[in-house]
């Protein structure tokens, strides 16, 4: 029967002059508290739209969540089967 688990991940952004920071964070249903964060710098020339500061910000705090929770399910792979993984993105 298949079954069906709910994570989420909540971003929290931060911008300061021509700096936004973002950090992901991922919940999950055994409270694995793994965390990502991201910075997008503006250029002083650059026209001020602060989404696209924004979305740099996520795109990178996500990238960063991913590989922690790739290396996390490595780990795990690892403590069951007592073998190296290497898992892939």
């Amino acid at each position: 029967m298949p079954t069906t688990e709910h994570w989420s991940v909540d971003i929290y952004l931060t911008e300061e002059e021509d700096r936004t920071y973002a950090q992901a964070q991922l919940h999950t249903r055994d409270a694995t508290d793994l965390r990502g964060t991201g910075l997008a710098k503006r250029d002083p020339q650059d026209v001020n739209v602060p989404e696209v500061g924004a979305e740099i910000a996520a795109a990178r705090s996500l990238f960063e969540l991913a590989h922690h929770l790739l290396r996390a399910a490595t780990a795990d792979v690892e403590q069951l089967t007592g073998e190296p993984a290497h898992l892939h993105s």
